[in-house]
């Protein structure tokens, strides 16, 4: 082997690999008779061998990824031209009509729960000072408690299948795990996320040999496996991202996935910056004579260093303890974070400026051009506090602008309107901290806001549009959630009003029912009475068990069996039966886990899950 070629190719693979460092080993490679100090020419070639071959694997890991999204995209809008085919039979009148629903049992709980001593307003609401309940929390969770409903099994035995109990397993969403009180998302998304994992850990480790000689080759996939993903993690965090659009995933799935993915490139990182301290040990000491000084002191290697540290800031202040606790603190932190940490990481090494450059625009992209330019807008805003002393309630005129050319291509911002289930930011310059906010009422009834938005999904009303039954539990202020659902769902559907009792007069309509779990009775006062008691005249049910704090948790299992068996028997079998919970997650989860077992019996019954977050 030449000996100056040989030292030619080792500085260069050092300089594309281990982010910059030249080693000049030229003595060290030179002809000699010593055996001892001559290294193994073999071994500094599968170096290079090894190196090359990353660059050309973790080149199709994109295409991969991109081939996936591209079959859910054509998954997705399949079933949307199905879903607008169907619709079309329904305006036909092929949809099945809500009088044909058996209410009996339905109307069983509501009235039930009146004989109980509730103040029931008028129409289908109801409002139950002592609904059955469970007066004990195990761990945030309950048990289930239908072998003592009053109403049996909804559906035959005979209708459980191999498939559905697929799709029940899918469905189902496991306890949190001990001690961490960590909330784990359902079994398929689970598996979903355990499947982008398994692909990771593959281009990772594939055709990589573990000595301590060759551990560069390793930390050079894990760099690579950490670079490539950074477009990808970017654009999951992103607010505005064409994720939503293509594949129909909503922004609470995708930012599942956002976190996993963070967490998973925080141990590529960590394998990166071990394994090549490993190489300078074996390699750079007995070669160059490299101390720890001259390693740490080089450019790259603490640019490198400098870029793990923020990383590992970032995905400290972004777990779920700290959130709940410093939430402001997180959300600044992890924008400057961001920012600073791709910065450090774009002169790290030339290598990952192609993925440090996609990320940064993406970032740019979100930040300022939508969020900034397109998608905000400064309102004066009336602040008023309810009775009970906790919840404040901002108001604020904001006029509609036209549609155009620059919003159709950029999204609409909140002055063109938006619909339900997209969220809206808001802000509040100079004030800082929620504590604050609540003082600030007190003090002035107007304040100076920034409205951000809209974003979100339409997953959740697309899934309720194509149900003949709706079901929508919110638990405390998930009612911010459904509460504009149901008004979605009514203007979609009304052909007009009945002139004396206000009743939706369409032939097709579908059966609407709204449980709201209030932890105190002063939270009606969230909801006007004379607002409930208008959607219960155009035909909404609306259950409201008695306060939790008052007569403890109520029977949701009860409750979600009687409204479902509210059916005739010939319905049944072709109803479609959509469900959207918002609330805490002890609730997400029971309310997921009733639909789960419909599921296993053989209901057509999807469910949606709706959280707050950032």
């Amino acid at each position: 082997m030449n000996t100056t070629l040989s030292h030619h190719l080792l500085t260069e693979w050092i300089h594309s690999t281990v982010r910059n460092v030249v080693v000049h080993t030229s003595s060290q490679l030179s002809t000699t008779d010593d055996s001892e100090e001559k290294p193994d020419e073999n071994k500094f070639q599968k170096l290079i061998d090894g190196a090359l071959y990353n660059e050309k694997l973790i080149n199709t890991y994109p295409w991969v990824i991109l081939g996936f999204v591209l079959v859910l995209s054509g998954i997705h809008w399949t079933e949307k031209i199905i879903r607008w085919r169907r619709r079309a039979l329904w305006k036909r009148g092929e949809r099945y009509p809500y009088d044909l629903l058996d209410d009996g049992p339905s109307k069983t709980i509501r009235e039930e729960a009146t004989d109980y001593g509730g103040a029931s307003s008028s129409g289908s609401s109801t409002f139950a000072s002592n609904t059955p309940s469970i007066k004990h929390d195990d761990g945030g969770e309950r048990m289930p408690l239908l072998s003592g409903s009053r109403f049996p099994n909804s559906t035959s035995s005979n209708r459980i299948t191999i498939i559905s109990r697929i799709k029940a397993f899918l469905v189902y969403q496991p306890r949190p795990i001990p001690y961490f009180h960590k909330v784990l998302p359902s079994n398929g998304s689970s598996i979903f996320i355990m499947s982008f994992l398994a692909l990771n850990i593959f281009y990772t480790f594939y055709n990589i040999s573990f000595t301590s000689f060759e551990a560069s080759v390793l930390g050079d996939r894990a760099g690579l496996i950490f670079g490539v993903n950074l477009p990808l993690l970017y654009i999951l965090g992103a607010k505005n991202q064409p994720l939503k659009v293509l594949t129909g995933v909503s922004y609470e799935s995708l930012n599942i996935i956002h976190r996993r993915l963070g967490e998973l490139i925080m141990v590529a990182a960590l394998i990166h910056a071990g394994a090549m301290f490993v190489m300078w040990y074996v390699i750079l000491v007995p070669f160059s004579g490299w101390t720890i000084w001259d390693y740490l002191s080089h450019p790259c290697i603490y640019l490198g260093l400098s870029a793990l540290f923020t990383y590992k800031s970032l995905y400290v202040t972004s777990l779920a303890s700290f959130r709940q606790r410093w939430y402001e603190v997180f959300l600044g932190s992890h924008v400057v974070l961001q920012a600073g940490a791709l910065i450090i990481l774009y002169f790290h090494h030339r290598g990952t400026r192609t993925y440090v450059g996609w990320a940064i625009a993406i970032f740019l992209v979100d930040r300022l051009m939508y969020r900034l330019c397109a998608k905000s807008v400064m309102v004066e805003a009336k602040v008023s506090i309810y009775p009970d002393n906790e919840t404040l309630l901002i108001t604020f005129n904001l006029p509609k602008s036209p549609t155009t050319i620059f919003s159709q291509t950029l999204g609409h911002s909140i002055s063109s309107g938006w619909n339900a289930t997209d969220h809206v930011f808001l802000t509040i310059p100079s004030l800082g901290f929620s504590a604050d906010l609540l003082r600030a009422a007190q003090l002035k009834d107007t304040l100076k806001c920034r409205l951000d938005g809209p974003y979100g999904s339409s997953h959740a009303r697309s899934l309720l549009e194509d149900s003949d039954l709706a079901i929508l539990v919110a638990g405390g202020s998930g009612i911010a959630v459904t509460w504009p659902i149901i008004h979605h769902l009514l203007n979609i559907s009304s052909e007009g009003e009945d002139p004396e009792t206000g009743a939706l007069t369409t032939k097709n309509r579908q059966r609407i029912v709204m449980i709201w779990i209030i932890h105190k009775s002063a939270h009606l006062e969230w909801i006007d009475e004379k607002e409930r008691e208008d959607l219960a005249r155009k035909g909404v049910e609306i259950i409201i068990p008695g306060a939790t704090i008052e007569v403890g948790r109520p029977d949701l299992d009860g409750l979600m069996e009687g409204v479902v068996r509210g059916s005739s028997k010939e319905m049944e079998k072709k109803q479609k039966i959509g469900v959207v919970v918002s609330g805490p997650d002890g609730l997400n989860r029971t309310v997921n886990n009733k639909c789960a077992e419909l599921v296993r019996a053989g209901r057509d019954l999807e469910v949606t899950i709706e959280k707050f977050g950032w």
